[in-house]
């Protein structure tokens, strides 16, 4: 389901809401027993709210809601990232508490909370994984289409077993203008003489038609396909279907009429005015919080090798306008002697003892923020690229101006989404990235980027 532009999974959401009331019972009933009641505890009291606020942002953090790991649907591998989060909450709780002497928190009840929250969870988990994968709580599809656009559902989530996905496929419906079907296409259905699509939709109980025909030109049952609609039954077009389950704009499926006529790419003066509003607090944050930071890196990149502290480097931003970009030297000073402009790559011997610690940690990125308050970047925003690859990747890329159309970011969809790349296959991927991102960009997809940015940090994934 889409909330405020950004494709969620229900089965995501649904699980998060259930641990949001586990958490919220857990607490309340502990602050409540007799050996930690001091008064009558409110129902919404503002402490216990802000409490289960932080379980849940621990948990989002530990990465207790990734798809990924929701896959592996194991007990154990819940203990291992819900046992370290909660003792983070416990002590931020115990912090609070020793801070503000009247707080509803004391040891004794933070110690009984989040022991009884793990055993509440660990049990909602469990029963979560043994439902959560049934063929009743999944979407049930009928294909139109058997050619190459069909087939590609197939290998959507190549890494996934057919029983691992949020959907079932019933089969793919040849429409009359369509060739046999191909042999790789599985389950291939024919629509009976005098039988209607919805009639097979019913037959087969399906909840939605996915529309994957290249050649619609008097291929369409437009008819057939509004008659469902009325009938209550979802018709999504494939470049659609793709956004909703990969949160990318697939680059194969994609046509300029669905880009032009969908929803998304708004410009609104009042979002434009929103996100620069949330650019200039959030880098003025950011700057508070890491100077300690960025000073001990300063020492440290003119300690270990000759060569000013800061890099400037010509970039390409809104509008396809020109920048200098301020990060960290992080290479050696002649790593581009020659003047060609070349990727850097993982285990590049250019890099500097200093400057592989600060690109695995993403501090390299930090003077960033002078970008930010100048105007020329954002926080939240497609990479910007060099001139040269710009130029590179434009010819090869289709779509590829397309990302210029909002201000580069520090962070983005793309770099939290996928791991760094130094190849034009890999601009290709993270193009798609970028793209769902100028379509959908709101302010609670920033602050999820900010949060999937975190995880980066933490636990080091996509540094180079």
């Amino acid at each position: 389901m889409r909330i405020f532009g950004h494709y969620v999974r229900r089965r995501v959401l649904m699980l998060a809401l259930a641990e949001v009331a586990i958490a919220y019972l857990c607490l309340y009933l502990v602050l409540n027993l007799p050996p930690f009641q001091r008064d009558v505890l409110s129902v919404l009291d503002p402490e216990l709210v802000a409490a289960t606020a932080i379980v849940l942002l621990a948990l989002m953090l530990a990465g207790l809601y990734e798809a990924d790991y929701l896959a592996t649907r194991s007990t154990r591998n819940s203990l291992i990232r819900m046992v370290p989060a909660l003792v983070i909450v416990a002590g931020i709780l115990l912090l609070y508490a020793a801070l503000v002497p009247s707080s509803v928190f004391t040891a004794p009840a933070v110690g009984g909370g989040v022991l009884l929250l793990l055993t509440g969870l660990v049990a909602e988990r469990t029963l979560w994984c043994n439902f959560s994968e049934a063929d009743a709580f999944k979407r049930r599809i009928l294909v139109l289409g058997t050619g190459s656009r069909a087939c590609a559902i197939e290998t959507i989530h190549p890494d996934k077993r057919a029983e691992e996905l949020p959907y079932r496929i019933l089969g793919y419906v040849a429409t009359v203008g369509e060739k046999d079907c191909p042999d790789e296409v599985g389950h291939p259905l024919r629509l009976d003489q005098g039988a209607s699509l919805l009639d097979m939709v019913r037959e087969h109980r399906a909840h939605e038609v996915v529309v994957a025909i290249r050649d619609r030109r008097g291929n369409l049952p437009i008819q057939e396909l509004l008659e469902c609609k009325l009938h209550g039954v979802v018709v999504t077009d494939l470049s659609t279907f793709f956004e909703r389950e990969q949160q990318k704009v697939q680059l194969e499926s994609l046509n300029a009429s669905w880009l032009v006529f969908g929803e998304g790419f708004r410009q609104h003066w009042s979002r434009l005015a929103v996100k620069r509003s949330f650019d200039v607090l959030a880098s003025a944050s950011l700057l508070l919080v890491t100077f300690p930071v960025m000073l001990v890196t300063a020492i440290a990149i003119k300690l270990e090798s000759p060569g000013p502290v800061f890099y400037w480097q010509t970039r390409v931003g809104l509008s396809n306008e020109p920048f200098d970009v301020c990060k960290f030297r992080s290479m050696r000073e002649d790593a581009e002697v020659d003047g060609v402009a070349r990727w850097a790559v993982r285990d590049d011997d250019r890099i500097t003892r200093v400057g592989r610690i600060i690109r695995k940690l993403r501090i390299d990125e930090l003077p960033q923020v002078i970008n930010v308050f100048q105007g020329s970047m954002s926080f939240v925003g497609p990479r910007p690229e060099r001139p040269v690859f710009v130029e590179q990747l434009t010819a090869q890329i289709p779509y590829f101006p397309a990302r210029h159309t909002i201000r580069p970011g520090i962070t983005g969809w793309a770099q939290v989404r996928y791991p760094y790349g130094a190849s034009v296959e890999d601009a290709r991927q993270k193009l798609q990235y970028d793209l769902y991102y100028v379509k959908n960009h709101t302010l609670f997809l920033d602050l999820l980027i900010l949060l999937e940015t975190v995880k980066v940090v933490l636990f080091g994934r996509g540094a180079r």
